[in-house]
């Protein structure tokens, strides 16, 4: 019986080996939300956790809302309570694929798509990332446009000129192999 037990082991063992995940815990997403002749409207997430499955170019991430970093810690406290609700909605999470992936044959750019779920709303997102490998690590950056009222995002009227229709946002991950 312990024979079997390890045999059992060994193979299941040899099985998530084989398969090829890369992740980060310290994956950065960046937000820009600025109008011109008005206050900077930025802020950065350092903390952010990601996971790319090579051997089907799935790919999910995980950012503490809370983690966002401003220079004006006013516009973070706002951002927080008033916005995006962290103390409701903590979590920013997005799965998806890495389309027609192939870490054996790997391109440069390749098309993102998946879905986006913040403040309690969810939406489709498709852009074009830029992948590179080099050994055990593999780099990911990408950029794309998100609009606060998708995730049903209230902006006040006082403030609306003061933040952009269209946010940057971006992302950058280096991955390592586990």
């Amino acid at each position: 019986m312990k024979n079997i037990i390890f045999v059992f082991l060994f193979i299941i063992s040899g099985t998530v080996l084989a398969q090829g995940k890369f992740i980060t815990k310290k994956g950065v997403i960046s937000f820009e939300a600025s109008v011109p002749s008005f206050e900077e409207v930025k802020a950065k997430n350092t903390t952010v956790t990601a996971i790319l499955n090579t051997d089907n170019g799935e790919i999910a991430s995980l950012a503490l809302v809370k983690g966002f970093r401003f220079k004006n810690a006013l516009m973070e406290e706002h951002f927080n309570e008033n916005y995006i609700e962290s103390d409701d909605f903590p979590k920013a999470t997005f799965k998806g694929v890495l389309v027609d992936f192939d870490v054996e044959n790997l391109q440069k750019e390749y098309i993102i798509k998946g879905k986006l779920s913040l403040h309690g709303k969810s939406k489709e997102i498709q852009t074009k990332g830029i992948i590179t490998k080099d050994g055990n690590t593999i780099s990911i950056s990408s950029t794309f446009i998100a609009k606060p009222e998708d995730f049903d995002i209230k902006i006040p009227s006082i403030v609306s000129k003061k933040i952009a229709d269209d946010i940057s946002v971006s992302l950058n991950f280096l991955l390592i192999k586990k």
